[in-house]
Protein backbone atom coordinates (compact mmCIF):
# COMPACT_ATOMS: atom_id res chain seq x y z
CA UNK A 1 0.00 0.00 0.00
CA UNK A 2 1.29 3.55 -0.53
CA UNK A 3 -0.29 6.83 0.86
CA UNK A 4 -0.34 10.07 -0.14
CA UNK A 5 -2.19 13.54 0.40
CA UNK A 6 -2.93 16.15 -2.67
CA UNK A 7 -1.50 19.17 -0.41
CA UNK A 8 -3.59 21.57 -3.37
CA UNK A 9 -6.83 19.68 -2.06
CA UNK A 10 -6.36 19.57 1.38
CA UNK A 11 -8.02 21.60 4.01
CA UNK A 12 -6.95 20.93 6.96
CA UNK A 13 -9.63 19.32 8.47
CA UNK A 14 -7.78 17.11 10.27
CA UNK A 15 -9.95 14.06 10.24
CA UNK A 16 -7.24 12.05 9.24
CA UNK A 17 -5.05 12.77 12.09
CA UNK A 18 -8.08 11.46 14.11
CA UNK A 19 -8.63 8.54 12.50
CA UNK A 20 -4.91 7.59 11.75
CA UNK A 21 -2.53 9.67 14.21
CA UNK A 22 0.55 6.85 13.46
CA UNK A 23 0.24 7.59 9.85
CA UNK A 24 -0.61 11.61 9.32
CA UNK A 25 0.41 15.05 11.09
CA UNK A 26 -0.55 18.42 9.76
CA UNK A 27 1.73 20.77 9.15
CA UNK A 28 2.67 24.32 10.59
CA UNK A 29 -0.30 25.55 8.30
CA UNK A 30 -2.54 23.02 9.23
CA UNK A 31 -2.60 21.08 5.87
CA UNK A 32 -1.85 16.91 6.14
CA UNK A 33 0.75 15.47 5.33
CA UNK A 34 2.08 11.80 5.98
CA UNK A 35 4.53 11.01 8.75
CA UNK A 36 7.88 10.18 7.49
CA UNK A 37 8.48 6.57 7.05
CA UNK A 38 4.97 5.92 7.00
CA UNK A 39 4.22 5.98 3.73
CA UNK A 40 3.78 2.49 3.17
CA UNK A 41 0.25 2.05 4.89
CA UNK A 42 0.98 0.98 8.92
CA UNK A 43 -2.30 0.10 10.21
CA UNK A 44 -3.96 -0.32 6.64
CA UNK A 45 -7.52 -0.21 8.05
CA UNK A 46 -6.86 3.06 10.03
CA UNK A 47 -5.56 4.75 6.60
CA UNK A 48 -8.33 3.41 4.84
CA UNK A 49 -10.74 5.18 7.64
CA UNK A 50 -8.86 8.33 7.29
CA UNK A 51 -9.17 8.56 3.42
CA UNK A 52 -12.85 7.90 3.56
CA UNK A 53 -13.25 10.47 6.56
CA UNK A 54 -11.62 13.22 4.52
CA UNK A 55 -13.99 15.36 3.14
CA UNK A 56 -12.43 16.49 0.09
CA UNK A 57 -10.68 13.53 -0.93
CA UNK A 58 -7.13 14.82 -0.89
CA UNK A 59 -5.53 11.25 0.18
CA UNK A 60 -5.37 8.59 -2.18
CA UNK A 61 -4.79 5.11 -1.32
CA UNK A 62 -3.50 2.80 -3.76
CA UNK A 63 -2.12 -0.70 -3.49
CA UNK A 64 0.77 -2.20 -5.06
CA UNK A 65 1.52 -5.47 -5.64
CA UNK A 66 3.90 -7.88 -3.79
CA UNK A 67 6.57 -9.05 -5.86
CA UNK A 68 5.80 -13.19 -6.30
CA UNK A 69 8.73 -15.56 -6.29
Amino acid sequence: MRISVDRDVCIGAGQCVLAAPEVFTQDDDGLSEVLPGREDGHGSAMVREAARACPVSAITVREEARDRE
